[in-house]
Order: structure tokens, then sequence, then C-alpha cells
């Protein structure tokens, strides 16, 4: 009934999964980091000296470091120690007591211990979303990707993408920063994602998004950063259109004036809204960017 102790494997590259279905593009700026479990009850099945929870730590210390240096949410789940049977359900036919029997292995893993700043919320259930303002606070903060990381792939980091899409959340599972039950379930994790309810992406493709934050913008990079916002199939997007009818709104453009101030391009709501296309915002962009810029 029990997790039983856990063999280590190698972790999966990007590259083991099928191709992902969906050509989404990550921006941490839209984006909020998920640590999903990652407490020391569910890592200690690994046991000591586990190469895979070695790497496993490494990888999701890289994101958390990357992930503030955007200045986005990075967000804990935590199982509570005081789960009574009606709070617990059905988890106890399938896992036992968890851990109201082991209180002492509540906190999250020393080398990913919170900072002031993180969010903690209380873990009920395989989604994080279930009986947890997950949703509201993501929605709250204008963000509306999760990059999902953290223990076990094929229960709670699956589930919590499939809940994620189906809240219309985009869900980037991080294939090399989940650890499962075994390398079988971790591959079975990365292909239902990359199928079925989002996007499968490695440490390394993340990291490389801080690019598209800190270069140079151009017309091109306006156009996907638009493209990404909007969810318009690119052979229907006018760059004469209003982007208001194609479903731009408030949130996500001062997600974008935020993001182009940290290029140094100051522009104000205001001017957009009144020249609301992409050849119009291009206009005030190109005469905004830093002296000596080329476009």
């Amino acid at each position: 009934m029990a997790i039983q102790s856990l063999a280590s494997y190698a972790m999966p590259s990007p590259e083991s999964f099928r191709i992902n279905k969906v050509d989404w593009r990550f921006a941490p700026e839209r984006a909020g980091l998920l640590i999903h479990d990652m407490q020391d009850y569910f890592i200690g099945f690994y046991g000591e000296n586990s190469p895979l929870v070695d790497r496993l730590m490494s990888n999701i210390q890289r994101l958390r470091a990357f992930f503030k240096a955007q200045g986005a949410p990075v967000i804990y789940t935590a199982q509570p120690i005081e789960q009574s049977d009606e709070e617990r359900g059905l988890l106890n036919d399938m896992w036992g007591p968890g851990l109201n029997a082991h209180p002492h292995l509540q906190k999250i893993v020393e080398p990913l211990a919170l900072d002031a700043d993180d969010i903690v919320l209380t873990k009920w259930r395989y989604s994080a979303f279930k009986r947890s303002t997950l949703a509201k606070t993501l929605q709250d903060m204008g963000r509306d990707q999760l990059a999902i990381c953290g223990v076990y792939g094929h229960i709670g980091c699956l589930t919590t993408a499939l809940d994620a899409f189906m809240q219309d959340i985009k869900p980037f599972v991080i294939a090399d920063a989940i650890g499962d039950f075994s390398l079988e379930d971790h591959l079975m994790t990365l292909n239902y994602v990359a199928g079925r309810c989002g996007k499968v992406i490695g440490v390394e493709d993340a990291l490389a998004a801080q690019s598209a934050t800190s270069a140079l913008l151009t017309r091109d990079e306006l156009r996907k950063q638009l493209l990404g916002a909007l969810d318009v199939a690119e052979s229907e997007f006018d760059a004469d259109e209003n982007l208001i009818d194609y479903g731009l709104d408030s949130v996500r453009v001062m997600m974008l004036v935020t993001e182009w101030r940290r290029l140094g391009i100051e522009i104000d709501f205001d001017e957009l809204a009144k020249r609301p296309t992409l050849n119009g915002w291009w206009d005030i962009i190109d005469r905004r960017l830093p002296a000596g810029a080329s476009a």
C-alpha cells in the first residue's frame, strides 16, 4: 500500500520523448514555476546517494534561480501532516497514511529550502489545483503558463499538467527536472504530456528563454510575442488587424510593457491602446529603441 523503495535511473534527456504536438513558446514573463512535492518524505524513498536525486535537485535549483531572476513566482506544494480520514479520502486506500505517519519528514528538502517570498500551497490530492488557490494565484499575477518540476512524474506532476490544460493554463513539464518511480513511468509522463495536454521541454530550453527577454526587440520578435499571447494561427494573423479583436486583454498588454521596459523601451499603455495593431505598435517601439540599437 505504501510507496516502496525507488531505484535510481538515468535522467531522460529532452530528446527521449515523442515530438510535442503544440509549438507553444515558453515565456518566463508569463509563467510561474511549480516545485511539486519536494518534501523529505517523498525524496526519502530513493534512499541516500541517489544519482537521480542529485541531478533532480541540481536542475530544480537552476530553474528556481532562473525564475527568481526573472521576477517570476516560485510556488511549492507540500502535503500536510495532519489529515483526517475525511480529508485524506481515497488516498488512504491507495497509499496508506502517508505523512500522517511520518510528520518529521514534512519539510521541503534542504537544497530547495523556502525563501520568504516563495508561495506554499497545501497539497490535498494529485492535482496541485485541487482545493488550492493555484489557479487564482496565477491569474492574479497575470500568468497563463506553468512550468512543472518535482515528484512524482506520473502521479501529481502529470495530473497537475492535465488540470492546468483544462483551465487554459499552458503547462510546461520540465523533462529532466521531474523524478518518478521508474524510467518507464517517467517516459510515459513525458509522452502523455507532449501528445495530450502540454509541452515538454528541458532545463536548458527553459533557461535559454532568458534570451527572449534580454535580446534587442525586433519586429519579428514582437510578432512572435503577440502570436504567443493571442493563440492565433500565424497564417490568420494580420499585422493591421485590431489586436483587441484577436482577444488581447489589458493584463497581457501590461506584461508586454513590463518586459519591454526591461529592455530600456519606455512605452505607456495608453499610447498602445490608441494604435492596437502590430504595425501600429512597431511604429511606436521602433522610435523608442535604445540609442544605437539596430532592428
